[in-house]
């Protein structure tokens, strides 16, 4: 079987919040660039790609000169094809629109081994649980009044959600004392009994993150989120020295590098892993792996489609970050039930470009 054709797509989605019904900046879109890989055989992979902003249309030329170059070559030699598009990129790796194009080409050849093989990707990754814990996230963002939080995480609980994710360092005068009265309103809200996370998207200093994270600390937080600069590794070493309250990170580095760097200075709790960022599900699967030499747990960032596969996989993965930014892209989607994904069973990734969508949204 060989690579015969690709196609890709940009897909301009609308930025809104499915699920509580927070507040939406009107015309704001979400851009992705879709890719298919055809073969000689009758299968084919899809894959997508995100994070280009201003530059999804650099983002797409990317995939599609990388994905031109796959033409020819047996999909299910992975490695072999990873490699010689790490080498044709020259040195324009291992971060940025790069690896970012890599992973929808590593995550479409999964697709099509699958396919091949016919077994879900979970089981080709290795078939720990059909199910997996889900957290709400994206519907209790710093941006969002505080009464609705709190209708917000109520809402979340009636839905079946026992995991949900707030943010902190608040727009505006940041103090200890408004940050601590956001989460009590939401502790009140959701009660004692759900697991609460929160992100600070790198917007604390090491003193604040100290300061105001051990005030934080009788609302039993599940965990704080990338509490200071992603490279600062010391730094974030002394907050997970400092607090009881588990620290998580990883979703802003690119590659497998960087999570040796975090795990060798013992900085982080719970490893947080973009499959995106990292370059696809193969570097996925290196980065969980290491995560369980140290003993720490995996969990993902976005693409629950996709990342629900490579949680439940692993007898290390935490839960699943259920932020469905990216569901519109295919017809079904695993939804949570009682605060749980199913795997999909189906072969490969289980998913279907919902060609309506891609039509009404395509750019």
């Amino acid at each position: 079987m060989k690579i015969s054709r690709i196609h890709t797509q940009i897909v301009r989605l609308p930025a809104d919040e499915p699920l509580a019904g927070g507040p939406a900046t009107p015309g704001a879109t979400r851009d992705f660039v879709t890719l298919t890989i055809g073969t000689d055989g009758g299968i084919e992979g899809i894959g997508a790609t995100f994070f280009g902003g201003a530059l999804t249309g650099a983002l797409r030329t990317a995939v599609e000169a990388l994905g031109q170059l796959t033409i020819g070559e047996d999909p299910l030699k992975i490695e072999a094809i990873v490699a010689k598009l790490r080498a044709a990129a020259g040195n324009s790796g291992p971060g940025g629109i790069f690896t970012l194009a890599l992973a929808a080409i590593d995550i479409a050849l999964w697709d099509i081994k699958g396919k091949a093989f016919k077994q879900p990707l979970v089981q080709l990754a290795g078939g720990f649980r059909s199910r997996v814990p889900t957290y709400a996230s994206g519907a209790l963002m710093r941006t969002f009044p505080l009464d609705h939080l709190a209708k917000a995480g109520a809402k979340l609980v009636e839905k079946g959600f026992r995991q949900m994710k707030t943010q902190l360092a608040l727009p505006g005068d940041t103090n200890p004392e408004r940050e601590v009265e956001n989460i009590r309103v939401l502790r009140e809200a959701i009660g004692p009994n759900i697991d609460l996370m929160c992100d600070i998207n790198q917007r604390w200093d090491v003193r604040q993150a100290i300061s105001i994270g051990s005030r934080l600390e009788e609302f039993n937080l599940f965990w704080l989120e990338d509490v200071v600069a992603h490279d600062d590794y010391p730094g974030m070493a002394r907050v997970a020295d400092a607090l009881a309250t588990p620290i998580a990170g990883g979703e802003y580095v690119y590659g497998l590098a960087p999570f040796r760097h975090m795990l060798e200075a013992r900085s982080v709790d719970i490893v947080m892993i973009d499959v995106l960022r990292a370059g696809g599900i193969t570097q996925w699967l290196k980065i969980a792996a290491m995560a369980e030499a140290f003993n720490v747990p995996v969990v993902n960032h976005l693409y629950p489609e996709i990342s629900v596969h490579l949680v439940a996989a692993i007898p290390h993965g935490l839960t699943v970050e259920y932020m469905p930014w990216s569901s519109m892209l295919y017809e079904e989607v695993p939804q949570p039930v009682k605060g749980e994904l199913a795997v999909p069973d189906k072969p490969g990734l289980g998913l279907k470009f919902n060609q309506d969508v891609i039509k009404r949204y395509g750019a």
